[in-house]
This record gives structure tokens, sequence and C-alpha cells, in this order.
């Protein structure tokens, strides 16, 4: 974009000496007209000018001011609409930038990169290629020959593999004629692909990617054109990378979740399923009172964890009350210094406490105890008593929710087991 603005600039001060030079011309030949007449010894020299009426000279005064106001009220024109334009143009990056710098997930990442790009450019059909294991992969394509494009390239391959083999971008008005275009990769509509346009996705580490762009709608691409795709593309680079490391974050949490409950269920086998089973119930009473979705997100996870501070008690100690009673904040220990876990924690910390302020460990009350908490206390009761695989002995879903309510509003949230108890059928055991 700075390139852009400086082509900005350097067009109105190409126009800006116009204007200049129109004013010195009208002023200059006033001078002419009047020493003419005012003076003798300029008269001498310019004797060449005739000899006219007064009102003649007013007459030439007159026109010439017109023609100079006419003159700069179109060059203003032009330098208005050129900024006007210029202003439209960048607030349109502005926004796409801020949309994908919000944008966390790379399939949808991509997918705006290609439509804001065949907007900018009023192109007729593109394509997002990545680098993947030395090959570029498509990735995303807008075009009539999309399903005919191959999974992947070679490197160096078309006009896509040069510019990704060179770090470069290229802009061609005649592709036919250009010996880097191969009309298997770098056509996407149909033997009518007139123009391209093909911009690097860079990283400090090197090209990751390109977008190209053909058949721009009207004409064909101009260096402005290049600079905003250029410049997209480097936002895009930018927001690939964060999309494939909270991809990746994402998928380290599912996989470590899944090794712990793994370790739970072996180091404690009175509880195999238990978690599970607790973040089952718990999403029921989540979906009952229309919790958004990240808390329900939040929620799940801190469910399938809620005892995994059981992982650093002995087996023969977990159901010593002694020993049992520290799990949550053994738990919320373990858990919080793992940055994607960190927002779960205080519920871990917390699923023990009771609503009348008796439980365990900070003996908080009421609201002041974790929604997520008091969820996962009414889901975590619930499976105790009527789960076969406990260390309990199961009673049976009608005496379990009259337990349920007995203690409502005494060691549960009333409102909470209220709206379980109205969602909860036998069926869910299963």
């Amino acid at each position: 974009m700075k390139e852009e603005a400086g082509g900005l600039i350097a067009e109105i001060k190409q126009k800006i000496r116009l204007l200049n030079g129109i004013a010195a011309f009208v002023v200059v030949t006033l001078l002419a007209v009047i020493f003419r007449y005012l003076f003798k010894p300029a008269s001498e020299v310019l004797h060449f000018l005739p000899d006219i009426s007064i009102t003649l000279i007013l007459l030439i005064i007159v026109i010439l001011v017109f023609i100079g106001f006419y003159l700069w009220a179109v060059v203003s024109k032009k330098v208005i609409r050129s900024i006007e334009d210029y202003k439209n143009r960048l607030d349109h990056i502005l926004a796409v930038t801020r949309d994908l710098r919000e944008e966390i997930y790379g399939d949808i990442l991509l997918e705006k990169v290609m439509d804001s790009s065949l907007a900018l450019t009023q192109s007729d059909s593109g394509a997002i290629l990545l680098v993947e294991d030395g090959a570029l992969s498509f990735k995303t394509a807008k075009g009539a020959r999309v399903e005919s494009l191959p999974r992947t390239i070679p490197p160096g391959k078309g006009v896509a593999g040069w510019v990704a083999g060179n770090a470069k971008p290229v802009r061609s008005g005649d592709v036919q004629g250009d010996a880097r275009f191969d009309p298997e990769i770098d056509m996407l509509i149909d033997s009518n692909t007139r123009s391209v346009l093909c911009v690097p996705l860079l990283m400090k580490t090197g090209v990751i990617g390109v977008v190209e762009l053909f058949n721009k709608k009207e004409g064909f691409y101009t260096e402005k054109d290049e600079e905003m795709i250029a410049y997209l593309a480097d936002q895009a680079a930018i927001s690939l990378v964060r999309a494939k490391f909270f991809e990746d974050q994402k998928n380290y949490e599912i996989h470590l979740t899944d090794i712990l409950l793994e370790a739970m269920d072996f180091h404690v086998p009175e509880k195999i399923g238990h978690s599970k089973r607790v973040a089952k119930y718990s999403n029921i009473i989540a979906r009952a009172i229309n919790m958004p979705e990240e808390e329900k997100k939040r929620l799940y996870f801190a469910s399938l964890l809620h005892d995994v501070g059981f992982l650093k008690i002995k087996s023969e100690h977990c159901f010593l009350k002694e020993y049992f009673v520290k799990h949550p904040v053994i738990g919320y220990e373990m858990i919080k210094p793992i940055s994607f876990y960190a927002d779960i924690a205080p519920i871990i910390l917390h699923h023990h406490e009771r609503y009348d302020g008796t439980g365990y460990p900070g003996r908080l009350m009421g609201d002041d105890i974790p929604i997520g908490a008091r969820i996962i206390a009414i889901a975590d009761a619930f499976d105790a008593m009527v789960s076969t695989v406990s260390y309990k002995a199961p009673t049976s879903f009608e005496s379990a929710l009259d337990e349920l309510k007995r203690n409502a509003g005494s060691q549960f949230d009333f409102w909470l087991v209220e709206q379980f108890l109205e969602t909860i059928s036998p069926e869910h055991l299963s």
C-alpha cells in the first residue's frame, strides 16, 4: 500500500504542477499585454504584439480567466476523484484485513481471501495454493474448470509454480504468449483466458503459497491491482500462520484430553467413563439454559477433566475422604499452567462447592460459584447415583431425581436442578 500511496501522491503533484503552469501562463500573458500599453520600454521589447482596443484586451483577460477556472475545476475533480478512489480501496482493504485477523479457522480464512481478491480486482476466477511437502496444493478455487484441476502441482510448474519458486509476483496481459503459463494448471475458466495476476504469500521463512487471479473483467491488471493483492497476500500469510497455530493448539488440546481421560480410567477403574457421562449430562443442562457456544465448549472440557486431580492421588486412597477432598485443588494446580486449559481451571477447582456455602475448597455460596462448576456438581452427583460403574451402589433413575430435588437450594443451584429435571430422560443413560 505504500507504493500505491506514493503513486497517488506523484499523480497529485503532477496535476498541481499543471495547474501552476496554467496560472503562470495566464499571469504572464496578462502582464505582457499590460506592459505593451503602459510602459514604453516594454512596448519596444514587445513590439510584435499588435495594437488592439482596451475592450479586446479585457475580453482576452476574461477568456483566459475562464479558461483557467475551467482547467482548475477539471484538474481538481480528477484529484478529488483519485483521492476518493484511493480512500474507498483503502477502506475496503482495511475492512478485509480486520476480518482476516479475526478469523481463526483456516478453511474459512482461505475462502475470505479468495472472495476479497476477486472483488478487489474484478476478476473472473482465481485460486489459492499452499506449499505442502515441496509442492503446491490447491486449497480453494473459483472458476468453471475447478473440478478438473489437479490436486497438487510440482515445483516450478505454471505461473503459480514460478511465483512460488522465485518469490516474485507475475502480472501478464497476454498469458497465451507467456512461457510460464500452463493451461492444465493456470486456466480456471476456458480457452479465453487472457490475463493473470499471481502474487506470493510470503513469510520470513519463505513462500508459503500463492494467490492467482485470472481475467480482469475490464481491461488488464494494473500496478495498483498488484499492489493491493500483494498487501492482501501479506496479511493473509500472517493470518494463515496464526490460524494454523490455533488449529494445532486445538488438536493438541483434544489429544492431551484423550490421554488424560485414558489415564484417569486406568488409574481409577471405579470411574471408567464417568467423566464422559458427566460431560453429556452437563451439556443437557447447558442446552436447556441456552448457554453461549464458547461457554459450552469450556464446560465440556471442564466436565471431562473435573476429576483429573485423582491422577496425583494413589488409587487406594482416592475414595478416602481426607484425600478425596484434595482432588479439586490438585486438578486446578495441574491444569492452570496449561494455556489452553487455563480458563477451565476455576470450574475444576470449585465443582465440589455447595450452593449453601458449606462445600470445598473455597466455601463459596450461590452465584459466587462459577456456573460451570454448579452444573458439573449436578451432573457429577447424578452420574455417581445412577452409574453401574461406580464406587457406590447404583440407585434408580427416579430415586436419583428425587435426591437432586431434596438437595436443590442447599447442595445444588435450585434453578439448574429444575432445568435438568425438565430435560433429562431415562434414554440419556444409555
